[in-house]
């Protein structure tokens, strides 16, 4: 019975030391097999602020009529290059041509009482001369000569009138481009009102185009005209495209408490492949720093899972901090803010604070700090740490 009991007890020692072992070997990862690690470089970096747009034409034409009537003819269809002038379509004209038939015959008419109105006032003047009329009768002569005179013009007036309503039922291109969209078709009835319909968009010329984008107002302020345009879209997700900023509209929307301001870009399109109405994913560069200390975002975003004894408490870290803040800050003005990252030391992890400048979602400039270049920084933990735990990488605002 002793003997079973001591069997027993060295066993549970066995497994005992057994698992120590290996806790202590599970534990004593180096910092290289529990972390990821990147070294302190210098280098260039430039902030963007970005947006989505819309790809339109310089001079978009909407064409419309002012007569009503129904489409007879077509002479143009979508992507038809036209010129100025060119017939677009014909309206049935049958109403307003009999009516400038009228008006010219009115205008007949009316000169015919002229004319007879002029020979009344100087058979008036003859008499009167002789005193066999008054001279009302002789002033009533006159009237009628210049009433008749009047409505002649009128009645010319109207004739023109009419003439230009027959004309217009052939409706012409008013500037050179291409056809982009077409309302209308043969046989179809339109009816000009108070607002013109449109019946063809005609956009004057592909190669030069604009971008309408929506810019958040905190970004507004960064952007000036002149700047250089970085977009893409959709049609070619590999391939790049240059603008400019060539206005911004001091007109802005307001959209759920969310207030934007139009930001106009100005770009080429030589070989017209944008089109109208392509979605662009803009991108404008507002700052830019050349050969500065570079620290990547990730190490600024990292946050151990559990603190070591190497590391420092988290008061004592906010106290190194501000120190820190306060030695290396002093007569410089940051940019934005100050972050935390953790830099390698004697094969422990040691929290430092930095001042931080401009980034662009990669790397951010640093303005101050104890970092220097080829320190080794942490941006964050192995797939599987070695008590088996997921990684921890915090997210934190910096």
């Amino acid at each position: 019975m002793k003997h079973s009991r001591r069997l027993f007890a060295l066993l549970l020692f066995a497994l005992a030391a057994g698992g120590m072992y290996w806790y202590r070997q599970s534990n004593s990862q180096s910092l290289e097999q529990r972390y990821k690690l990147q070294a302190i470089e210098r280098g260039d970096v430039t902030q963007t602020v970005s947006a989505n747009g819309t790809l339109n034409p310089i001079v978009l034409v909407s064409v419309g009529t002012q007569v009503s009537g129904t489409v007879t003819k077509l002479y143009v269809d979508f992507n038809d290059k036209v010129e100025k002038g060119q017939a677009l379509l014909e309206l049935d004209d049958s109403l307003l041509a009999a009516q400038a038939r009228q008006s010219a015959a009115n205008v007949q008419n009316v000169a015919a009482a002229l004319d007879l109105a002029r020979a009344s006032e100087a058979r008036m003047k003859a008499l009167f001369e002789q005193e066999y009329v008054s001279r009302q009768e002789l002033e009533q002569a006159i009237q009628t000569r210049r009433s008749s005179e009047a409505q002649l013009a009128q009645a010319k007036a109207a004739a023109d009138k009419d003439q230009v309503n027959l004309h217009y039922t052939t409706i012409r291109s008013p500037v050179s481009g291409i056809v982009v969209d077409r309302v209308v078709d043969l046989g179809q009835t339109v009816a000009a009102s108070l607002q013109t319909p449109t019946l063809i968009k005609i956009a004057q010329d592909l190669s030069e185009m604009r971008i309408d984008s929506s810019f958040a107002e905190a970004d507004i302020g960064k952007i000036r005209e002149g700047q250089k345009v970085r977009f893409t879209v959709d049609a070619f997700p590999n391939r790049s495209f240059q603008g400019e900023v060539q206005q911004i509209r001091l007109n802005p929307t307001t959209q759920q408490n969310v207030v934007t301001y139009n930001v106009r870009v100005s770009l080429s399109n030589p070989e017209q492949i944008l089109l109208p109405g392509m979605t662009a994913y803009v991108n404008i560069g507002v700052a830019s720093r050349q050969d500065v200390l570079l620290v990547p975002n990730a190490a600024l975003r990292f946050k151990p899972s559990e603190s070591s004894d190497s590391e420092r408490t988290p008061a004592k870290q906010k106290k190194a901090s501000e120190s820190s803040g306060e030695s290396k800050g002093k007569g410089r003005k940051r940019d934005t803010a100050s972050g935390m990252v953790y830099r390698v030391e004697n094969g422990e992890l040691k929290a430092l604070s930095v001042s931080l400048g401009i980034t662009d979602n990669r790397n951010t400039e640093v303005l101050g700090g104890d970092l220097k270049v080829g320190d080794i920084v942490v941006t964050g933990e192995n797939v599987a740490s070695s008590n088996g735990k997921p990684s921890s990488v915090g997210m934190r605002l910096f």
